[in-house]
């Protein structure tokens, strides 16, 4: 028997494939460079630096940050999250975030909610999964310090309207974080349009980066509010025995993954080149068709935007033949269509859609890479998985009503 080809539909989680040049840069630094940057004089280590610093750059760019200093490397995005949610809240701080964020925001809120004396408001959604602005602006408080949301939900891929509650939180002198997760590198961004005092993203997903980098994006000024929350080796300043206040070195202590960052930068220059705008339009069409494919079996239910321009490439879906988990395993063992399903680390989301008694959803999240032939070969994979299981189901009940008239008949 023929394995089907590998149909992956899990880039909400992390992109695959990943640009040939990203293999090729991971690659040649680890068999010809292998080294620290900012440590040592001799070649190797300071083309290290150069690969680190060309990066920066290229993420600068990308989303028109002031300097290549304002970005600093984390080991992902959760990562980056706390640096910037542990580094700005203290004791007797307020904070807003939402029921749509992700699990890496709600976590280090709910932490320090319980242990650190911060009080946390969250707001909810409607029904495609939006968040209110006004909302977010009722909810401030005088101690109010931060408010956080996400740009994309991971569940129904709804874009937030995070321009309009960053200037809430601007005219009421508070800073705003965005977690960028599924968003960067799906659609063109700009952090001052955004409004951004603080975004945080994962090398490893819309930017096509190797796991193990993240990044986040410090507006200037605002570091005199973000307290480092590691301390150690930088390469700079070693003569002195404190953290230095210049930036990226003030929150990036120990060495970076600097083979991954390498592997990163070669994503950015692959989106650089291809056009955001050209890929959001890949990405924007792709989607339309899937949500019509979906949309158009029997029984399965959608979450999100009726709008696919309010959405990133993100589709959740159930189906009352069978659970989430069930459903994913038999795309993936009948043909070889891979989605994710469950809770997604959004457990308020899927309290607000409903879902979270019935195991979740399934999601399926596009990338970069997938055709509209993966798209229809999902849907008709999914058409056979329901139809399969209702059809089981039906035989399941037919047997069970035959073994009751055969007791009936045999008591009587």
């Amino acid at each position: 028997m023929q394995i089907p080809r590998r149909t992956y539909l899990d880039n909400a989680a992390t992109s695959w494939p990943k640009p040939e040049a990203v293999y090729d840069a991971v690659d040649r630094f680890q068999r010809n460079l292998g080294t620290s940057p900012a440590r040592s004089v001799y070649r190797e280590a300071l083309e290290a630096d150069d690969e680190v610093d060309a990066a920066r750059a290229a993420l600068a760019e990308l989303f028109g940050a002031e300097s290549p200093e304002r970005i600093v490397f984390a080991f992902n995005c959760t990562d980056a999250l706390n640096l910037a949610i542990h580094g700005i809240l203290r004791a007797g701080d307020h904070a807003v975030t939402s029921a749509v964020d992700h699990n890496s925001v709600l976590r280090p809120l709910s932490w320090l909610e319980q242990r650190a004396g911060v009080e946390v408001t969250r707001v909810g959604c409607d029904a495609e999964g939006l968040v209110d602005p006004d909302d977010v602006r009722a909810a401030l408080r005088r101690n109010t310090r931060l408010v956080a949301l996400v740009h994309a939900s991971n569940v129904t891929g709804a874009l937030q309207p995070v321009a309009e509650v960053g200037e809430i939180a601007r005219e009421n002198g508070v800073l705003f974080l965005i977690d960028a997760a599924q968003s960067v590198g799906h659609l063109p961004m700009n952090v001052a349009r955004l409004q951004a005092d603080l975004l945080t993203g994962p090398g490893h997903k819309g930017l096509l980066g190797p796991l193990g980098t993240g990044f986040l994006y410090v507006r200037p000024g605002v570091e005199k509010h973000l307290e480092s929350v590691r301390q150690g080796g930088t390469g700079t300043r070693s003569d002195r025995d404190v953290q230095p206040d210049s930036l990226p070195d003030k929150y990036e202590a120990g060495n970076l993954n600097v083979a991954g960052i390498c592997g990163l930068r070669a994503g950015v220059e692959y989106l650089e080149a291809r056009g955001l705008e050209a890929v959001r339009r890949h990405q924007l069409a792709l989607t339309e068709r899937l949500r019509e494919g979906l949309a158009d079996i029997d029984g399965v239910r959608l979450y999100g935007p009726h709008s696919v321009s309010r959405q990133v490439g993100v589709v959740s879906i159930t189906h009352p033949a069978c659970s989430p988990e069930e459903l994913a395993r038999r795309l993936d063992a009948s043909h070889r269509v891979q989605v994710r399903s469950g809770i997604h680390c959004a457990p308020r989301m899927h309290r607000a859609l409903g879902t979270v008694e019935g195991g979740g959803t399934v999601r399926f999240s596009l990338g970069a890479f997938n055709t509209a032939a993966d798209v229809d070969r999902a849907v008709e994979a999914v058409r056979q998985a329901v139809a399969g299981q209702r059809a089981a189901s039906y035989a399941s009940a037919g047997q069970v009503s035959m073994v009751q008239a055969v007791s009936q008949k045999r008591n009587s």
